[in-house]
């Protein structure tokens, strides 16, 4: 048995309140838990920002969140966490980014920070005190992180380039008649 190290121990700092932020955020969507609007209220939200369907949008970007921030907290299966949470908080920085950075404004920056930093912990990897290490890595090999990140990436590139599609329609809908 090798003995833990500080940057151990920062990884799993890392990884508990990273984790935990995002499963809380998951269980707010998915569940109503901690004043969250739950499925039904998050499905409607994400309609009216052009993600759709709603429903379906929630329960997908709640899966990511709740099941990938719980699975960063334990240190189990971290390039796939780590890759599904930063896709998710991708999707909410494409939300957030009509407003600018600040979170104070309405901006990305909350989102992009938990992104980052799940994006570091799936390339990093979980440190000693974790359950990937317990079980000899076996869902942490080297070549997982690419193909988690390749795999996320192509499916959040397609969900936002299908929201931006949409809200250029309906902005083109919208748009008066030019001559009466």
């Amino acid at each position: 048995m090798t003995s833990c190290t500080r940057r151990d121990v920062g990884l799993l700092l890392l990884r508990l309140g990273t984790g935990g932020v995002l499963a809380a955020h998951g269980a707010q969507k998915l569940f109503g838990w901690f004043g969250g609007p739950g499925l039904t209220g998050t499905g409607q939200f994400m309609e009216s920002v052009g993600y759709a369907p709603g429903k379906a949008s929630a329960a997908a970007s709640g899966l990511a969140e709740a099941g990938g921030g719980a699975l960063l907290a334990l240190g189990l299966a971290t390039p796939a966490a780590g890759a599904a949470a930063a896709g998710a908080m991708a999707g909410a920085s494409a939300v957030h980014a009509p407003n600018g950075f600040f979170n104070q404004d309405g901006g990305y920056e909350h989102a992009a920070q938990l992104g980052l930093t799940a994006a570091g912990l799936a390339v990093t990897g979980p440190g000693r005190i974790s359950l990937d290490h317990f079980l000899g890595h076996t869902v942490d090999r080297g070549w997982m992180v690419p193909v988690a990140f390749a795999g996320t990436a192509a499916a959040t590139l397609a969900v936002i380039g299908m929201r931006n599609a949409r809200l250029r329609r309906e902005q083109e809908g919208e748009q008066g008649e030019l001559f009466s």
